[in-house]
């Protein structure tokens, strides 16, 4: 349950009032007097994109007004957390900037609000956010701050940065196939898959090779899987191995990841063992 008054919700889609306030004239850059904190992205954990589905990493902050500014009036006033790499002042490339889908701020006092929301990821080529598999590092946590006067006009601007880091990752996906089906108690099963993962260049999908894979099993009638063995991936991803039909159950791949790539876990192949 949420306390205090909803205030007004803030829409900041990058291309509306993203980029182009972020390049806002320099000689308009002043300290605002707005404080924001308690800043946490996606939960604090590192955030994982493919090649084609958009992404909405969860955004939650505070903010506290300066002098002459109240929660009641939030269109004179706007704040909004960012992802970005290299150079602070040169966020309003696209190539360096990640910012909001949108967030609403919801009273704390007349000049404190939380505010929550989610950032906004395509990586889409038009949208450059993920273009390069470089981009799957750690990136900067920025703050935008804003001053509005009472006609509408930019008062005050200034970009601040912290010392929080959001890691990105490539997604990654693996396949299962266990055969024969059924076999005969004692016989071998051959248990095969490919682990890939996305290229954000090509916005494909390839054989991710020299990775330690686990096989895992669960038995029919029980709710949890065991680690098997583990196996390596071939150059091309491939993943094969042989296991002894022993009772009736399920085997799944599972990948859980490094430092560039998200973890992955395959579906569930079922054999019958007779």
């Amino acid at each position: 349950m949420r306390t205090g008054r909803r205030t007004a919700a803030v829409a900041t889609l990058v291309g509306a009032l993203g980029l182009s306030v972020l390049g806002a004239p320099a000689a308009q850059a002043a300290d605002t007097g707005i404080t924001v904190s308690d800043i946490v992205i996606n939960n604090g954990k590192p955030i994982v994109v493919g090649t084609t589905k958009e992404v909405g990493p969860s955004l939650t902050f505070r903010i506290a007004l300066p002098a002459g500014y109240s929660t009641d009036d939030p269109f004179r006033y706007d704040a909004f957390p960012f992802l970005y790499r290299g150079d602070i002042d040169k966020v309003a490339d696209s190539e360096n900037f990640i910012g909001p889908g949108g967030y609403t701020c919801y009273e704390e006092g007349s000049k404190k609000a939380r505010c929550e929301g989610e950032l906004y990821i395509d990586p889409h080529p038009s949208q450059e956010h993920v273009d390069s598999n470089s981009d799957a590092t750690k990136w900067k946590v920025g703050v935008s701050l804003f001053l509005f006067k009472a006609d509408g006009g930019l008062k005050a601007h200034e970009r601040e940065t912290r010392s929080a880091t959001v890691r990105l990752k490539r997604a990654a996906k693996v396949t299962v196939n266990a055969s024969p089906e059924p076999v005969a108690k004692g016989k071998a099963i051959t248990v095969t898959g490919k682990l890939t993962r996305a290229n954000w260049e090509t916005k494909k999908y390839g054989g991710y090779g020299g990775r330690t894979v686990e096989l895992q099993f669960r038995q029919t009638g029980t709710d949890a899987f065991k680690t098997v063995k583990k196996v390596t991936t071939s150059s091309t991803g491939a993943l094969k191995t042989t296991v002894t039909a022993a009772t009736d159950g399920t085997w799944r791949w599972v990948y859980r990841g490094n430092d560039t790539t998200g973890a992955a876990t395959s579906g569930g192949d079922h054999v019958d063992v007779r």
